[in-house]
């Protein structure tokens, strides 16, 4: 599955591929050209995965200087958004499915977002980057204490 999310309006442009190589890739560039007024910027923020940094990807972006890469760092998936929504996808709709065959699941993926478009909702993040760093020193912080603990 790849997905892109439009984080003013919520909305998505899903597209379900049996593999995830570089040229399946390009195609949902494709549709995310297709499908975006071509007077706007997009912004990708996409993980470190090699699919996403091949020539061929490079050489198709080379010619949409409208399009524009944000790699987040390793492990850490949660700063982009388009993630959230995948854990939206599989709470509500893929979690306690019975999909007998690989078209009935793309068939309740699609389904889903369908539905999600039909009434988005942007996501929003509820506390500061300094909140949530703070959060994540104090986890660190009994992480490391539990360790001196247990030794």
């Amino acid at each position: 599955m790849f997905a892109a999310l439009n984080t003013r309006t919520g909305k998505v442009i899903g597209q379900t591929q049996q593999r995830h190589r570089s040229e399946e890739f390009r195609k949902f560039l494709d549709t995310i050209e297709a499908n975006v007024p071509a007077k706007l910027d997009v912004h990708l923020i996409l993980d470190n995965y090699g699919t996403h940094k091949t020539a061929k990807i490079r050489n198709w972006l080379a010619r949409r200087p409208r399009f524009h890469l944000h790699f987040t760092p390793t492990s850490a998936s949660w700063l982009n958004l388009v993630e959230r929504w995948f854990a939206a996808l599989t709470e509500k709709q893929l979690r306690r499915g019975v999909h007998r065959s690989t078209k009935e699941l793309q068939d309740a993926i699609a389904a889903f977002i369908k539905n999600h478009n039909n009434n988005p909702k942007p996501f929003v993040w509820n506390k500061t980057a300094d909140q949530i760093l703070d959060s994540v020193a104090r986890f660190c912080t009994r992480t490391l204490e539990s360790r001196i603990v247990d030794q």
